[in-house]
């Protein structure tokens, strides 16, 4: 299989059978989901679900949260993971949206990844989920299952790997690929275990054909 006809395999099986996937992350606006997002590294989604109810309350938009201590940011997210840094981040994150943007979430990645805490991948996010720009976030279920199923070869880091995968995936798709391959990463190709015997990619998957078509 080449690696044309394998993009086309994985990308026709997602768009027949995940046409809605979208982020897993609570929001109501563009600066809701830049918090959650930043919160979201190296964070369970679920974990930041919880967070941000009560931390939404405290810090409403971007005023309210630039003016706070970094104390109180902290004891709202202090079950998350590195809550020092980002709470500092957060706060960062909102001034420079005050003194840089008027308070309103930029749309273009380069403006974005301007802003504390906020990498190309948090500026992929917000680009392509709010504002449907043709954006690829690359995290670590993007990248581990790119890599498996033969997308992207031998890509070492984030930015190689998105570059190879918008190589091949059309614009209309991009977007969404990033949600089709982070649910596909959380749920079937998990990094200790992947749950191969359910899943549906297996005929175009190389790992799947080194691990289990040995001898056969």
């Amino acid at each position: 299989m080449t690696k044309k006809e394998r993009f086309e395999f994985v990308l026709d099986y997602f768009a027949s059978n995940r046409a809605g996937a979208e982020t897993e992350l609570h929001y109501e606006s563009p600066y809701q989901l830049l918090v959650a997002v930043i919160l979201s590294a190296q964070c369970t989604d679920k974990r930041v679900n919880q967070i941000t109810p009560g931390f939404f309350e405290k810090f409403p938009g971007a005023t309210a949260l630039a003016e706070a201590p970094q104390e109180e940011v902290y004891n709202c997210i202090k079950s998350c993971s590195y809550p020092n840094s980002k709470s500092r981040n957060l706060i960062g994150m909102a001034r420079g949206l005050l003194n840089d943007f008027g308070g309103k979430v930029p749309s273009e990645v380069d403006e974005l990844v301007r802003l504390p805490g906020v990498g190309r991948k948090t500026a992929n996010v917000i680009a392509s989920v709010v504002y449907g720009k043709p954006a690829l976030a690359v995290d670590t279920h993007v990248f581990r299952v790119s890599a498996r199923i033969g997308l992207t070869t031998n890509a070492k880091n984030p930015a190689q790997a998105e570059k190879q995968l918008i190589r091949y995936i059309p614009g209309h798709q991009i977007s969404i690929a990033h949600h089709w391959l982070i649910l596909h990463g959380r749920y079937i190709c998990q990094a200790r275990r992947p749950k191969c015997d359910i899943c549906p990619l297996t005929k175009a998957c190389r790992y799947y054909v080194r691990t289990y078509s040995k001898g056969s």
